[in-house]
């Protein structure tokens, strides 16, 4: 066995503290490599963009299912809206979500990483890197064997070092109202609309501090537009559960891939993962689970080729990607044949039902 080098400060260095990042920060950090994270948010649990929600897989078979119990809620039922807002209930059994109180879960990921020995920087941004022999040099920061970009779907990691860039997105906005309640608590509410939701969906959905309500529609930059989340809540909010003279509370939104992985997200000792490397469902863009298992897979891809020889963890982070080709055709599909109208007229059929159950069930592959 071979042991990592002292020619560099770290073995690898992360940029991006969230779901991908802190994987791939953990399995290296538990098989011996020196690791620093760099976040530039002073508070992990400040300006999310994410949701939050994570999927049964993730929540039994990673390190999140230690995540503590006050900060999660079990959600078993999903609740589908048709755009008239007739609505069906799905569920499949043993199959579950948990929503979290994300801020709180984002500061105990981050305490996680230190617990593991990582040098966690909060506060820190990353500008400018050059090569270093193998490995890269960090403006401000340090030498690094492996740069890892874990960055969100902008990755200036991506940019900095010539790797593969995401190419579409969604755009979404949420809302979060502190301390209320809707009816039905146990389900995660999703309303189809082309008029508020073109390209993706609006959802709603009880979490352990409260309710979260947010809208998502396909980005296109050359037409930019903001969802219009208070549209939405006045068509659709009643029916979710949400009272009308509810004042949000914090905000969330941002950029979400939807292309599926991009290409040529490794190179020269540069690895991209989670959004930045474009792992994110493009059809429903839950993106927890298989950030985390990639991350994972590159932090212990890195580790094994510094200490052991093994094969080169960018072989490995191209290889561990998903790559979502059932849900590819159907964000095809949906990008070009979203109507309202068969949704109205099919939604209690047993196709719909089957499809649906599929996409938010996770009951195929791919």
């Amino acid at each position: 066995m071979t042991t990592p080098t002292t020619a560099y400060d770290f073995d690898i260095l992360i940029v991006g503290a969230s779901f991908a990042g802190a994987a791939c920060a953990i399995a290296a950090a538990q098989r011996g490599l020196r690791v620093c994270v760099v976040e530039r948010k002073h508070d992990p649990g400040e300006k999310l963009r994410t949701t939050g929600i994570i999927v049964k897989e993730a929540a039994e078979q990673t390190l999140l299912n230690q995540i503590p119990a006050a900060m999660t809620r079990r959600i078993e039922q999903v609740r589908l809206y048709a755009p008239s807002l007739k609505q069906v209930a799905l569920a499949a059994p043993g199959y579950y979500f948990l929503t979290t109180d994300t801020p709180q879960v984002m500061r105990w990921l981050a305490e996680q990483l230190r617990l593991h020995g990582v040098d966690l920087r909060l506060d820190t941004t990353f500008n400018q890197c050059a090569r270093s022999g193998e490995g890269w040099q960090v403006e401000g920061i340090g030498s690094t064997r492996y740069l890892v970009g874990a960055d969100g779907a902008r990755s200036r990691v991506a940019q900095r070092c010539g790797l593969g860039e995401v190419k579409q997105f969604l755009y979404g906005i949420e809302y979060e109202f502190p301390g209320a309640r809707i009816i039905h608590a146990d389900a995660l509410h999703c309303f189809i609309s082309k008029r508020y939701a073109p390209g993706y969906i609006g959802w709603i959905a009880q979490n352990p501090t409260g309710v979260q309500a947010g809208l998502a529609l396909r980005h296109d930059p050359e037409r930019a537009r903001v969802p219009d989340i208070d549209g939405f809540l006045l068509r659709a909010g009643i029916a979710g559960g949400i009272p009308r003279h509810l004042k949000p509370g914090h905000t969330r939104a941002g950029l979400i891939p939807c292309s599926g992985p991009v290409v040529d997200m490794a190179r020269d000792h540069a690895i991209l993962t989670g959004d930045a490397a474009g792992i994110v469902s493009p059809v429903t863009a839950g993106g927890i689970h298989s950030a985390w298992e990639h991350g994972w897979a590159v932090g212990c891809a890195i580790a094994s080729h510094v200490r052991e020889g093994g094969p080169p963890p960018e072989r490995v982070a191209i290889e561990a990607a998903p790559r979502f080709r059932a849900k590819r055709a159907l964000r095809w599909a949906y990008d070009r044949l979203q109507f309202d109208w068969p949704f109205d007229l099919f939604l209690h059929s047993p196709p719909l039902r089957w499809a649906a159950e599929r996409v938010y069930f996770h009951k195929c592959s791919g």
